[in-house]
């Protein structure tokens, strides 16, 4: 999957924003149309700059990173503790290098592993949902 692919396939999902800063793309789940008065983290992000890190070395020409965040239950069942990689290796699914500790994963341009790659967009548009719909009713609750 190229670049554009990858970033159509995420902007796809529904009530996703997609906002570009540096280069880099964030999905943020948005189905209130609210994000200037109630900021949140993405669900996903599409990087192809050493901007934020330089972990996967996103200086080579053509190469770019999809970032997801999973729930945690998903990401135990992936990955273990202490587990290693070369963050700078194509088309395998691995902890974040920056971010791994907070259950996200990420994948160099994905090819092979994009049958998984899109179930974990799946999973984590998913939990992005229920984490807005949680908010909403915290603030009802508090109104």
């Amino acid at each position: 999957m190229d670049y554009e692919a990858v970033r159509a396939t995420v902007a796809a999902y529904s009530a996703t924003r997609m906002i570009e800063a540096n280069g880099d793309v964030f999905a943020i789940y948005d189905p209130d149309c609210d994000y200037e008065q109630r900021p949140r983290q993405g669900w996903a992000t599409i990087v192809n700059s050493d901007f934020n890190d330089t972990a996967s070395d996103l200086h080579r020409r053509g190469v770019f990173r999809l970032n997801i965040g999973l729930p945690k239950p998903r990401y135990e069942e992936l990955f273990g503790p202490d587990v290693e990689h070369d963050t700078t290796v194509l088309d395998v699914v691995m902890p974040h290098p920056v971010y791994g500790g907070y259950h996200w994963v990420c994948v160099l341009n994905p090819e092979t592993t994009w049958p998984d790659v899109r179930q974990f967009l799946d999973d984590a548009h998913a939990f992005a949902a229920r984490k807005h719909d949680n908010a909403v009713r915290r603030r009802e609750q508090r109104a």
